[in-house]
């Protein structure tokens, strides 16, 4: 019973992750398609995202929000529903949005993203589409003078094949931009927008392989930090190494002892590096802590393992990272049991006694410093309205996840001490 309730729970929350899969959707002519509106943000950090509707835009007068899967709120994603008219196949050569009244403090909000590069992220049946919230124009450097301009136009550019929607972009070819220095507030802002298509010879399957990186390859590799951190680790190395080359010259001088030397000297065969040998035979100290460690090791170095096999057999989307975000959480809830199965045989082989002590500890060594650093990011994105930030229903669902991980793990630590390996 206990097993069937496990499954169910599993399938459960397989139907809630939802990985990407290919789903054609067809289209008849003049058929409306929603345009989703996302996320905006500074584009020099990706990771600081805010909700699209957060700025001064046209917003429809009661907001529909998206389902949305557990990787994409983990992504940052707020899907919600535009004013665009979109139909298949049909172009517009030029409509209105919506007409806003601009106060003072409207104007300054859109300045203060326009001269932090906001980009904004639109989602029209599965296809990213990204562009600028404005453009700023850098004046002389002494005096420096900076004017900041808003895109009220854009114009969105569509390819089909068949009954199917292959290519999506959006940009401000031929748009003139508004100056936002020269208004005194109030002002009247109206903005439009344009629609194009064109038919594509990419098939359906294909149109997510050459979409354009719209972030610079420099932010994908910090190769500054990677560095820094080599050298670090080298002179540690080498720093280590003259320590222990130094130790050991020592020990090698009074192994190294004459047969003239007094007999004291001589007698050295358990002293310096070779008491290594009857180290060997002894137990750790902390017999709890070194178990959980392997554990919880073995557990992650599984994990990655299996990550890497789904990725290199196709299964994620590259430019949608949330399947690998919800199918990473997953894989930890259900690999539990591998941190439980390890660390209590390890812990029984070193004659451990305190089993109760290694299964909490075994449970709470990668999870509540995580737990502890995670929740005070996401307070301070939740302080400041980002996107980032996880709704309390995703919290609680990922402490199910992980609660339901953990009660595996503690049913296979409990009969562990029943299996045998026969090397550790």
């Amino acid at each position: 019973m206990a097993s069937n309730l496990r499954s169910i729970l599993c399938l459960l929350l397989l139907s809630l992750l939802t990985i990407d899969t290919v789903t054609s959707a067809k289209y008849k002519q003049d058929e409306k398609i929603v345009l989703y509106v996302n996320k905006v943000g500074p584009y020099y950090n990706p990771q600081e995202t805010y909700h699209y509707y957060s700025l001064p835009v046209c917003v429809p007068e009661k907001i529909e929000h998206r389902s949305l899967t557990l990787g994409e709120v983990l992504d940052g994603d707020r899907m919600a529903v535009s004013l665009y008219d979109i139909q298949f196949n049909k172009s517009v050569p030029h409509a209105e949005l919506c007409t806003l009244v601009l106060t003072a403090n409207d104007i300054a909000k859109l300045q203060e993203a326009v001269e932090d590069l906001y980009y904004f992220e639109f989602v029209f049946d599965d296809l990213l589409m990204r562009g600028f919230v404005g453009h700023l124009e850098e004046g002389a450097f002494l005096p420096h003078n900076h004017r900041t301009y808003l895109w009220t136009h854009l114009h969105f550019s569509f390819g089909y094949s068949g009954q199917e929607v292959v290519e999506a972009n959006v940009s401000t070819i031929g748009a003139t931009a508004y100056s936002l220095d020269d208004t005194e507030p109030p002002v009247k802002v109206t903005f439009t927008y344009s629609v194009s298509w064109s038919k594509s010879l990419r098939s359906y399957h294909d149109r997510n392989k050459e979409l354009k990186v719209f972030f610079p390859k420099s932010m994908e590799i910090h190769w500054l930090s990677v560095i820094n951190s080599v050298v670090l680790v080298c002179l540690l190395l080498g720093f280590v190494t003259i320590i222990l080359m130094r130790v050991l010259h020592n020990d090698f001088a009074r192994y190294n002892v004459s047969d003239d030397d007094p007999d004291d000297l001589r007698d050295q065969d358990n002293y310096g590096w070779k008491i290594i040998s009857t180290d060997v035979f002894r137990f750790p100290q902390n017999k709890g802590l070194l178990s959980s460690i392997i554990g919880v090791g073995t557990q992650f170095i599984t994990l990655s393992l299996a990550i890497i096999l789904m990725a290199l057999l196709g299964l994620f989307n590259v430019h949608r990272h949330h399947a690998m975000n919800s199918t990473s959480i997953l894989l930890y809830a259900l690999t539990s049991f591998i941190a439980g199965l390890v660390s209590t045989n390890f812990y029984r082989k070193i004659n451990g006694e305190s089993w109760v002590w290694n299964i909490i500890l075994t449970s709470s060594l990668f999870a509540f410093p995580f737990f502890l650093t995670w929740s005070t990011v996401n307070s301070v994105a939740w302080y400041h309205g980002s996107t980032q930030a996880l709704p309390f229903t995703t919290i609680v669902l990922i402490m199910f996840m992980w609660l339901i991980g953990k009660r595996e793990e503690r049913h296979k630590s409990i009969i562990a001490p029943s299996i045998h390996f026969i090397c550790i």
